[in-house]
């Protein structure tokens, strides 16, 4: 019960943690009128269209629980399972919402402190994502803790079935998690590209002009699918690999010829408890001091938060478990995704050379430019593809399948810190924006523009970490689904056709679920670019500043495309793996969900990355290189990064949990197979 008690302590501290740094935050006051105006129009609409959202996922929420009651009573799911299931998606949305909140507050405070100096904007940004952080691995451990610990002692469930209870969690987290990516994703992608095509290269206006009629909608994007949808979608990574790993430790663990049954279910548990201590060690030493970099000065928390965790968590793998096998398999995941994370950084940092051949290749236009950024995204699979490879050979070799689960909650042991950085860029890039809108000058703006621009590379870094994780544990669940069905080697042998159809329908879903989500974006683009037209030739003097654009419209239009769009891309990824299951059978199911891992992978991968480096190579001319702002070659650029816009931050991510809730659902759902 001790590695219990600590884990609890642990959650509690991440959210007082995330408790201090908000009110440090509250109390910064902005002192420019027009800032704080700009910001608290990007909150309220950001929280408006949360609050649709919610309203929508409510019922699906209501019909799942009443499903899973209906099943506990037909079959011999677990009656804990609903409850489970609505806690999984409360807490999911709640690690998103409490971090949109937080990040919309801070990007107005961000601008105001950059006008002291870039140590102070960082400062602020930064603590705005440390909410985010905390929040997300307190509430992740903490609702694992209430669930585990209430069917496991209150129910008085044995090991297996207390760990059983939990994959109705993870379902209600990945929900949550699928539906908050694709909706806040298209909303976010479709206000940008049509703010993009329409005011920068159609009209010549700067990014973030208050004259552009989607400007607004554009900000109020950054949050609701940069905040609420990465922090749901990380909620949910986090949480699975946890759950993985217990899972395992509960149906088949065997260290060194002993049985440490109740340890191993403990142990990832005990080592997130590590990692958050870890991150809150790691958040304390970012200060950026003068000529110092940004990006070097977020990197060194990462550094300190990874070396504090391994030795911490060495001395609890051998005081559990009286060996340092398992210790082995976590650092192979810590190193993998330190691996993965410095890969992302280099194809699509603006400092470095993929990208700047991708700005380069826009000297001789758009189409150029599309085909180096594809190039790109391609070439960006191979450094994460080995390192998980590497790592789950690591980890399978010294701790068998439980091992390869353990590599996974390794890689997000320090996610309280890595989440942190990621989040810090939406609030560095409202923050550059709220300074455009506000005249705050031209030294604010070319200071968050600063920030910014770090702020990408960092958001493609946790994407990648993310997809890594998100490979490593989709692996530990289909072990546990193949374990818990009762499927041997021999079903889900190749030579079964049922077992290839299988393979064959899986590895097309992230195609199809891809289109859905990009084809979504472009719609809902396509009537923001008609409306900004529309006001442009419409209201007289807007392009004069002498009358105010109509940004509700847009705004509007975006809520409506998100919320209409995002339901059948979800629901797909729910249905077929019931569908395939009911009418294949369970090893045509591990055929699935095996195809799936195989594609949705790289794709997820090449799709981030191939966004992320267009984005860049976009900011790498907005510099001044190549000729700057307002050239052919920016023109060229721009139209680039629109087109990486659905794919880094709507379809890619999503791809993540795709693959990982499709297990869930096959794990949650085995009695009607």
């Amino acid at each position: 019960m001790w590695e219990l008690l600590i884990t609890l302590i642990a959650g509690l501290t991440a959210l007082g943690f995330a408790a201090y740094t908000a009110i440090k935050l509250e109390k910064i006051e902005v002192k420019n009128a027009r800032m704080k105006e700009i910001s608290e129009a990007i909150q309220e609409g950001a929280k408006a269209f949360l609050n649709r959202e919610y309203q929508t996922l409510i019922w699906y929420v209501i019909i799942v629980a009443v499903i899973l009651g209906a099943l506990s009573i037909w079959t011999d799911i677990l009656s804990l399972s609903p409850v489970a299931f609505v806690l999984g998606a409360f807490t999911s949305a709640l690690a998103g919402n409490v971090g949109m909140r937080i990040a919309t507050a801070s990007n107005a405070k961000a601008a105001e402190a950059s006008s002291d100096s870039m140590s102070k904007g960082l400062s602020v940004a930064f603590s705005g994502g440390t909410v985010m952080g905390m929040s997300v691995v307190g509430l992740g451990t903490l609702g694992l803790i209430l669930m585990y610990v209430t069917a496991r002692f209150g129910a008085g469930y044995s090991l297996e079935n207390a760990t059983s209870v939990l994959y109705s969690f993870g379902f209600g987290a990945s929900s949550i998690a699928l539906f908050a990516r694709v909706g806040g994703g298209i909303y976010t992608k479709a206000a940008d590209v049509g703010a993009d095509l329409v005011g920068k290269v159609e009209e010549g206006i700067p990014e973030d002009d208050p004259r552009n009629p989607a400007v607004i909608a554009d900000n109020v994007g950054d949050n609701v699918g940069d905040v609420a949808g990465m922090g749901a979608d990380l909620f949910e990574s986090y949480v699975d690999s946890i759950i993985a790993t217990m899972a395992l430790g509960a149906i088949t663990i065997k260290i060194a010829g002993m049985n440490f049954t109740d340890y191993a279910v403990a142990l990832p548990l005990f080592i997130a408890s590590i990692g958050i201590f870890s991150s809150i060690i790691g958040a304390f030493v970012v200060h950026l001091n003068r000529g110092a970099n940004v990006y070097a000065t977020l990197n060194k928390g990462l550094i300190v938060s990874s070396v504090v965790m391994a030795i911490l968590s060495a001395a609890a793998v051998y005081v559990l478990m009286d060996t340092l096998d398992p210790f082995w398999a976590i650092l192979s995941g810590l190193g993998a995704g330190i691996v993965i994370g410095l890969s992302t950084e280099y194809y699509t940092s603006e400092q470095k050379p993929p990208a700047q051949r991708i700005a380069e290749a826009s000297q001789s236009g758009a189409a150029t430019n599309i085909i180096e950024g594809l190039s790109n995204g391609m070439m960006s699979t191979w450094i994460p593809v080995l390192s998980v490879a590497t790592a789950m050979y690591i980890a399978y070799e010294v701790a068998d399948i439980y091992g390869i689960a353990l590599s996974a909650v390794g890689m997000l042991s320090t996610l309280g810190y890595s989440l942190a950085t990621d989040a810090y860029g939406p609030v560095a890039d409202n923050a550059a924006g709220v300074a455009e809108m506000a005249g705050a000058g031209h030294e604010v703006r070319e200071r968050c523009e600063a920030l910014d621009a770090v702020g990408n590379t960092t958001a493609s870094m946790g994407k990648g970490f993310a997809i890594g994780s998100a490979a490593i544990t989709a692996l530990a669940l289909i072990s546990v689904y193949a374990t818990t069905s009762g499927l041997t080697d021999a079903d889900l042998s190749l030579n079964k056709p049922r077992v290839m159809i299988g393979i064959f329908i899986g590895a097309l879903m992230p195609f199809l679920f891809s289109a859905m989500a990009m084809g979504a974006v472009g719609r809902t683009a396509e009537k923001i670019v008609t409306e900004v037209r529309r006001q442009f030739r419409e209201i007289t003097g807007l392009m004069e500043g002498k009358a105010k654009p109509d940004y509700k419209s847009c705004i509007a239009i975006s809520t409506e495309g998100a919320i209409h769009e995002m339901m059948l891309p979800a629901l797909l990824t729910i249905l077929v793996p019931i569908v395939i299951g009911i009418l294949l059978g369970k090893a045509a199911l591990g055929g699935l969900l095996a195809g799936a891992i195989s594609t949705g992978f790289l794709m997820a991968l090449f799709l981030a990355n191939a966004g992320g480096s267009w984005d860049n190579a976009k900011k790498y001319i907005e510099s001044g290189h190549l000729g700057g702002k307002g050239t052919p070659v920016h023109a060229a650029a721009v139209v680039g990064d629109t087109v990486g816009d659905p794919c880094k931050d709507t379809a890619g991510p999503s791809l993540n949990i795709l693959i990982k809730l499709m297990s869930i659902v096959a794990l949650v759902f085995i009695p009607l197979f």
